[in-house]
């Protein structure tokens, strides 16, 4: 799992998050609200990247800002799922603290990206 090598390349970083992710679930007890949230935190990491390299792919500008809106939208429900998790599972909070800092900050850099592109109101 990652640890505070930090990826600069966002669409690398997406995937290594996903990847975490899938190892963090499949490492917890087969409860049914583990399975369940688990599920839901493996479909929300794995969008947060698919978005983002959809957004790099993009067809124009709306575009591109309204798939880095849902891919930051997936890092909010991300986080979400983990703190849910963490909150049944309290042998694993090391864990899911460093993966709930790496959404936060995908989450922040998302927002970033968006501010810095989105057109300002003055213009519309």
């Amino acid at each position: 799992m990652m640890k505070n090598n930090k990826v600069y390349d966002l669409e690398e970083r997406t995937y290594l998050f996903a990847r975490d992710c899938r190892l963090f679930v499949k490492s917890l007890r087969s409860t049914l609200s583990n399975i369940e949230d688990g599920k839901q935190l493996i479909r929300a990491s794995g969008s947060i990247g698919a978005n983002y390299i959809e957004a790099n792919e993009k067809l124009g500008g709306r575009d591109f800002l309204m798939r880095l809106k849902i891919a930051r939208k997936e890092a909010k429900e991300a986080y979400y799922w983990l703190r849910l998790l963490k909150d049944i599972n309290s042998n694993c909070c090391e864990e899911v603290e460093i993966l709930m800092s790496e959404v936060a900050e995908l989450k922040r850099i998302l927002s970033a990206i968006i501010n810095k592109t989105s057109p300002s109101k003055e213009t519309l």
